[in-house]
């Protein structure tokens, strides 16, 4: 039974479950809607509510930064597999104009980066790549753009 369990928790599916009901996420209004099984994409939205506008009517620029900020982490921790370090560097985010309505953002890992990641940690060292996510509205206008750099680096073997 437990295997089971713990077989659902690192599933994608399991964890787009466990993301939707995490608390700061749900109290943002913030929806993982799609988690792809190889996670290598992962899709996100925020729909404006009562209850997360700010002053002025539009979306809480803390909830459009909380709807970006693990996902490029939980991506390649999960695409490079258990011999990895991955965590959040840096984080900044340039708000383009105001958001109304439903906003999305996406996540993309490529062959490409997964490539480079290696290539630049293969002998141990730390990689710190800073990946773009666009924030768009319901029309596809960008809302706000943010860059992640997260500190990747492959773990030491045991002598």
């Amino acid at each position: 039974m437990i295997k089971r369990i713990q077989h659902w928790i690192n599933s994608a599916s399991g964890l787009r479950r466990i993301m939707n009901f995490y608390g700061p996420y749900l109290g943002a209004g913030i929806r993982v809607r799609y988690l792809a099984k190889d996670f290598r994409e992962a899709t996100v939205e925020l729909r404006l509510r009562w209850y997360n506008r700010n002053y002025v009517g539009t979306h809480f620029g803390g909830s459009l930064f909380a709807m970006i900020d693990p996902f490029y982490m939980l991506l390649l921790m999960n695409s490079l597999g258990k011999d990895y370090i991955v965590w959040d560097a840096s984080a900044d985010i340039d708000f383009v104009k105001p958001g109304k309505g439903t906003v999305t953002a996406n996540f993309v890992v490529t062959d490409a980066m997964l490539n480079e990641i290696k290539k630049h940690t293969e002998h141990g060292e730390k990689y710190l790549p800073t990946y773009e996510v666009a924030i768009v509205d319901e029309q596809g206008e960008l809302i706000a753009t943010a860059k992640k750099t997260l500190y990747i680096r492959r773990k030491r073997t045991k002598s």
